[in-house]
């Protein structure tokens, strides 16, 4: 059940937009406007009943690609102010331009935006909406804004319309069209929408003012033609309207009391206010208008979040696709392991200003962190193994026998339980747990050393995590040098959890995985697409700054436990990070896990 519409539902961190909505609704501002109806008729305005409390907001992509981790501040940001003021945010698609739309993007947009936690239903109504819903009366608007002076076609060339809208020092040029009269205007905009002009050949733009100040009201075009099969609209229509035309008719026709959109809109604010308060005095929408809100754009650093630069990404092969776990967009955010609630906390983290400022990547990483922490299983694993033999293990515990270890599933959730797996003689280790000769303050495995002055120094004792304590011995080498094995030796009665267990002390401890047990896997080593922290910035080319070593495949050794993974499963494998089943490649006669992010945050250290 929604609280009371003017009071959050628990206690958000404030900012701007929470204290317009708080005082809107103190104030009664859409205390007037009735609820109901179709969107899409302006009639439906005057429909329904009252409810002055309701909060209504929209997330409005246009579907010309998959979304992003920016897309994902706003979607947390829309929903979540609707969520938390008792209202509703609606879907909606802003599909104005046929020649880059897909029903492919419509699908991904709205599993990403469930995936997240959200969805657009209230009160058994689905507020899932398309700009094409409302094209009907785009036209009408289009027509009375002619039939009232306010609109006219223009027939320039783009480059004759560009040189004469001006720049910020000098104004624009009036068009030699702009004289037309409304009758002329009308015959000839029904002629775009006839099919009876070439592409290119005429706009319809706002007669506003040339010389303003805000080039954005310089005349700005409303409708173009356009020859292009629309994914939902199928040849219907040979002209499209601009999307800042667009959009302010669909905030209104939807009863959008808020439309918030990101800074880079500002400067089309003023048209956004024009357009409806023409379009109100035509009696073609009711008051009081939506208004529209600027906030900061998500600027992450050692990411790109333009779709162009995405897309060079995709099909340049630079990356496997749009869910390749590198990229920035929400499919491959999930598809790396990040869960919806991390996404969540880091947009509540980063809050909401209008300014424009650069958030670090390791604060996205931080929140993924806290919030596996306490969910993710706990394993086992061995990503660059070798293997352990325990020398004396036959005469201790007899050829072939086995002893059964176990740890928690999860120490932060008891109640889940424990795995079990097995020790024996053989056992894989980390490659880099054993060294030759250690360097200083190196607590892991090394055999007897010799000192300068000739005394000897036994090998060194760690603990197997979970398991008994081992001393090293020595290792085999290939013809090449490489270590191919390294020999310890049980040291009797330290098996984690048996009386006298600690009596041995050890400084370190390692993780292992049995020879017998264990489930060989391919893992993604992951890390940041790029080196450079603003790889965009600046006029560089993006491309020279991809991380050569951005993925990293190896065949690893896992736990036992890991056989029954499930895709999308989420482990902290322990000391190595946080890793997932991948949601693509997975099966589990075929293990594929990704790093998801380390255990810290090692990056350039």
């Amino acid at each position: 059940m929604n609280s009371p519409a003017s009071e959050p539902t628990d206690h958000k961190q404030s900012n701007f937009l929470r204290q317009i909505i708080e005082n809107d609704l103190a104030q009664g501002t859409y205390a007037s406007r009735h609820w109901g109806g179709s969107p899409g008729d302006a009639a439906h305005h005057a429909q329904g009943p009252s409810d002055p409390a309701r909060v209504r907001l929209r997330f409005p992509p246009e579907p010309n690609g998959y979304l992003h981790v920016g897309h994902a501040k706003s979607i947390c940001l829309n929903f979540g102010l609707a969520r938390d003021y008792g209202g509703v945010c609606h879907l909606r698609f802003d599909d104005t331009n046929p020649e880059k739309e897909d029903q492919e993007y419509v699908a991904s947009i709205v599993d990403s935006v469930r995936w997240l936690g959200f969805n657009w239903e209230s009160a058994g109504t689905n507020h899932l909406y398309q700009a094409s819903d409302y094209f009907d009366f785009m036209y009408r608007a289009a027509e009375y804004l002619i039939e009232a002076g306010h609109a006219y076609v223009d027939e320039q060339s783009p480059e004759e319309m560009r040189a004469n809208r001006g720049d910020f020092g000098k104004p624009g040029v009036d068009s030699p069209f702009r004289s037309r009269t409304p009758a002329e205007n009308l015959a000839r905009f029904r002629e775009m929408r006839d099919g009876q002009l070439a592409d290119g050949a005429a706009v319809l733009r706002a007669r506003i003012d040339m010389a303003s100040p805000n080039i954005n009201m310089r005349d700005p075009a409303i409708y173009r033609i356009r020859r292009a099969t629309h994914h939902n609209t199928g040849d219907r229509w040979c002209i499209y309207p601009m999307y800042t035309y667009a959009h302010p008719i669909e905030d209104a026709l939807e009863q959008i009391t808020h439309s918030i959109c990101t800074l880079e809109f500002e400067d089309q604010r003023p048209f956004y206010d024009w357009l409806l308060e023409r379009l109100a005095e035509g009696g073609l929408l009711s008051a009081p208008p939506p208004r529209q809100y600027e906030f900061a754009r998500l600027n992450l650093t050692y990411v790109i979040t333009s779709k162009r630069k995405l897309a060079q990404l995709v099909n340049e092969a630079r990356v496997s696709g749009w869910d390749d776990p590198r990229m920035p967009t929400i499919v491959g955010l999930r598809r790396r392991g990040y869960t919806a609630e991390a996404i969540q906390l880091f947009a509540e983290r980063i809050g909401v200003t209008k300014s424009d400022s650069w958030i670090d990547y390791s604060t996205l990483e931080g929140a993924l962190r806290d919030t596996l922490d306490a969910t993710a299983s706990r394993a086992m694993a061995v990503l660059d193994p070798v293997k352990l033999v325990i020398t004396n293990w036959d005469a201790l515990h007899g050829a072939g026998l086995l002893d059964d270890c176990s740890a928690p599933i999860n120490p932060h959730a008891p109640e889940q339980g424990r795995r079990s797996f097995q020790f024996g003689k053989e056992l894989w280790i980390e490659r880099s747990d054993y060294e030759e000769t250690p360097p200083k303050g190196f607590h892991r495995l090394y055999p007897p050393q010799t000192a300068a002055d000739g005394t000897s120094k036994p090998g060194n004792r760690v603990r197997l995590k979970y398991g008994h304590v081992v001393q090293c011995t020595g290792a085999l080498r290939d013809d090449q040098g490489r270590i191919t094995e390294v020999h310890a030796e049980l040291v009797p009665d330290t098996k984690s959890g048996t009386p006298g267990a600690d009596a041995i002390k050890v400084k370190g401890v390692i993780t292992w995985v049995g020879v017998h047990d264990a489930v060989p896997a391919e893992v993604r080593l992951y890390e940041r697409l790029f080196n450079d922290a603003h790889p965009d910035a600046g006029g560089k080319n993006f491309l020279d700054s991809l991380n050569p070593d951005s993925l990293r495949t190896v065949q690893a050794y896992l736990e036992p436990s890991l056989a029954s993974a499930g895709v999308d499963d989420r482990y902290q494998f322990e000391r190595h990070g946080y890793f997932v089943a991948d949601r693509r490649d997975h099966h589990p006669d075929k293990p594929v896990f990704n790093r998801t992010t380390g255990l810290r945050d090692s990056w350039g250290k």
